[in-house]
């Protein structure tokens, strides 16, 4: 597609035995909030993982920005922005420290760099934390940082894993509100999450995946008006219903007896 942003081809990993990714074709366009949901296990984070450049693929083709990763990685780090699973964060650093030292990495000038990184702090109510090790903060004050990490350096597309785990409600607010004005500016969200809730609230397009394939993908309009449940005529699905029809989900309905 010509205004992709994020493309991939025939895209696999595997790990010994384990194939999981298996053969994933996905786009996503410019501007696109996307969605990227499946069960425990499915490859979400394997995937977002060869898609920053964490991970080598066992083989097909990735392109960001409309470069290919096998050939121009740098360049293409260099204009986004990742919040992985686990964060990876320099925890001997004090919140200020850690993100002056990443502006300074992304090549932002020492003035640029300092002045950011007491906005992010302000915006993400960290202030009064600067000067405490990251290693002293609360995990969502460790997600809060790891989010002003990402897009010190003004990114094209943000990549974020569960970006929301362990947020408290007002924090979260402000986040979502950041994340729709960088997607109003020109940017791209690729996220995942388990709360399905939050991403028919944000995301524009979803995809799904289970076992490593891609087994749905458009916009949630797209997917609502390709999925039938039997009983719902006439209503509008949810995001779950959707996912949980598409993947073969079924909630336990039995009971422990001691519990």
């Amino acid at each position: 597609m010509p205004d992709a942003v994020i493309e991939t081809l025939s895209l696999r990993r595997a790990f010994g035995d384990l194939l999981a990714v298996d053969g994933l074709d996905l786009s996503v366009t410019r501007q696109q909030f996307f969605g990227f949901l499946g069960p425990n296990g499915a490859g979400k984070s394997t995937t977002i993982r060869m898609l920053t450049g964490l991970l080598k693929p066992t083989s097909g083709t990735i392109r960001v920005l409309g470069r290919d990763f096998s050939s121009d990685a740098v360049a293409i780090k260099q204009r986004i922005g990742v919040v992985p699973e686990g964060l990876a964060l320099f925890e001997r650093l004090t919140g200020n420290q850690l993100l002056n030292f990443v502006g300074r990495m992304y090549g932002l000038d020492r003035d640029t760099a300092a002045n950011r990184s007491v906005e992010l702090l302000e915006y993400m109510d960290l202030r009064d934390a600067a000067e405490q090790l990251v290693a002293d903060y609360s995990h969502g004050m460790k997600k809060k940082i790891a989010l002003a990490a990402a897009v010190i350096h003004s990114p094209e597309i943000l990549f974020l894993d569960e970006p929301f785990e362990g947020v408290d409600a007002v924090a979260a607010t402000t986040l979502k509100r950041m994340l729709q004005r960088f997607i109003q500016r020109g940017g791209t969200v690729f996220l995942t999450s388990h709360v399905l809730e939050v991403v028919e609230r944000l995301c524009t397009h979803v995809g799904i995946i289970q076992h490593g394939k891609l087994v749905a993908c458009g916009s949630i309009q797209e997917l609502r008006a390709g999925v039938s449940i039997p009983g719902a005529e006439g209503r509008q699905l949810t995001l779950e219903e959707i996912f949980l029809k598409v993947v073969g989900g079924v909630a336990r309905e039995d009971e422990l007896a001691w519990l």
